[in-house]
């Protein structure tokens, strides 16, 4: 099938119309959807209609935008105008329509994409493997039966299952992340403040971001820079700018000081997400070690931020209805609410020393390399994984390598790659650059791209 970026020429350039894009995206949605479990809930009639819009002003010779006739999906933590919000949840069932578009909805569209639903997701983003016990698990698109990551897994399953190449998801712990290694797509977090989050169902608003999948790299770019802009009525957003990555997307990169994360990267992956990274390294050109300041410490202080604040935003919800949340984070929840707020208060005065040193770090690299994960998908239902000959829970070790990044804000694309002694899984990997430079990172996936060191497979028929 096509990527994201061949079908948006392809609609530009009228050598197909956006009807025919979107009528082989349906198909594919509908065939396919009883083995992955991605949506929550479709919008095939509005999107055909939008569809038919952008050929007619095609045939009129109007310009439209750069991602004309892309199909695209979103996590149901999106407001989507007329549905309502579901988070994941049973709780959120009860509430009504969202009045509009999320803001980065609206931007997709602006920029000519065609919206086809909403996608599964761990309940109010709280897990890394999308055992939604209310929509059911979504299910890994190279191997049924084994996770598709979370808490974006709708996102990944969709994008890795070719059902669209274009999906939107948010990332507080690795949710963009962890769903891209274990289904083979490309994601990006960005900086945190760098997109508006207005109309989107929160987290941990301290960590929370929004990104893009994608199922190429010139395709992630394109439509990052679609949801870029300024948000004045969102004061999480701290972008003045539009700064463009696509036009610069194929400069190398010759010059750019790149780097391996070393020590705590290296000790909490095993041998295939060692080997992904030693991949993408050869590809880049980089062979010095680095050590990432205060990762366990971050890892710990993220894991404290996310309990404490989600805690206290569900915590009337949890008084009311506490038998309708998801079993497998109603007792987190709880326990957040519960959590002494001394040890929040001492994570937020660690995470502005934390951030000052990652960020020292940057004066000496441009871009670093890590596992965003420590395994390929486990089976669904895994209580445990190991890791390098320890045995540690399986949910929460999952975000082991992307959490610390999180919580230091830093932009990072997430690589897929394919290494041995994955059964045939993918496995991604990081590359993470300084605040605010989404660029290079998205210009070093572009060269393992090219390379042929990182690429989407076809999923299973």
């Amino acid at each position: 099938m096509p990527t994201l970026s061949q079908t948006a020429h392809a609609v530009a350039t009228r050598r197909t119309r956006a009807s025919e894009v979107l009528q082989a995206c349906i198909a594919r949605i509908e065939a396919t959807e009883p083995r992955l479990n991605a949506f929550t809930g479709t919008r095939f009639e509005a999107a055909l209609a939008q569809a038919a819009q952008i050929d007619a002003r095609l045939s009129r010779g109007e310009a439209v935008g750069p991602l004309a006739g892309v199909p695209f999906a979103v996590k149901n933590l999106f407001d989507i105008a007329g549905e309502v919000t579901l988070a994941g949840s049973k709780v959120n069932r009860a509430n009504p329509p969202a009045p509009a578009d999320a803001v980065l909805v609206q931007r997709l569209q602006a920029a000519g994409a065609v919206l086809v639903g909403a996608l599964n997701m761990d309940e109010y983003a709280y897990g890394f493997t999308t055992e939604n016990s209310h929509e059911g698990p979504t299910h890994n698109p190279h191997r049924p039966g084994h996770s598709a990551g979370g808490s974006s897994g709708g996102c990944g399953a969709a994008v890795g299952g070719g059902q669209v190449p274009l999906a939107l998801g948010s990332d507080t712990n690795g949710s963009i992340r962890v769903p891209a290694s274990f289904c083979g797509v490309w994601g990006l977090k960005p900086t945190f403040g760098r997109l508006s989050r207005r109309g989107s169902f929160p987290f941990v608003a301290s960590i929370d971001h929004l990104g893009p999948f994608a199922d190429d790299a010139a395709g992630l770019a394109l439509a990052y820079d679609a949801l870029q802009g300024p948000d004045p009525l969102d004061p999480g957003c701290f972008a003045t700018r539009v700064q463009p990555t696509h036009r610069a997307l194929d400069q190398g990169v010759q010059g750019l000081r790149i780097g391996v994360l070393g020590g705590y990267f290296a000790e909490h992956a095993n041998a295939p997400a060692r080997e992904a990274v030693a991949q993408a390294a050869a590809a880049l050109g980089a062979r010095e070690t680095v050590l990432w300041p205060f990762a366990a410490e971050a890892r710990a202080a993220a894991f404290i931020t996310s309990a404490s604040e989600g805690g206290a935003l569900h915590l009337q919800r949890l008084r009311e209805r506490m038998g309708d949340f998801e079993p497998l984070s109603v007792d987190r929840f709880i326990a957040g609410a519960l959590q002494p707020a001394a040890w929040y208060v001492r994570a937020q005065r660690f995470r502005r020393v934390y951030r000052d040193q990652v960020n020292a770090l940057f004066r000496d690299w441009d871009l670093l390399i890590a596992p965003a994960t420590p395994v390929p998908a486990p089976a669904l239902g895994s209580e445990w994984i190991e890791i390098n000959g320890q045995r540690l829970p399986c949910r929460p070790s999952i975000g082991l390598l992307t959490q610390p990044v999180s919580y230091a804000g830093c932009p990072v694309v997430a690589a897929p790659m394919w290494p041995s002694g994955t059964d045939g899984l993918p496995l991604g990997v990081q590359l993470i650059a300084a605040p605010w430079r989404e660029d290079l990172a998205l210009r070093a996936g572009r060269v393992l791209e090219q390379a042929g060191a990182a690429r989407v497979k076809e999923a299973l028929p």
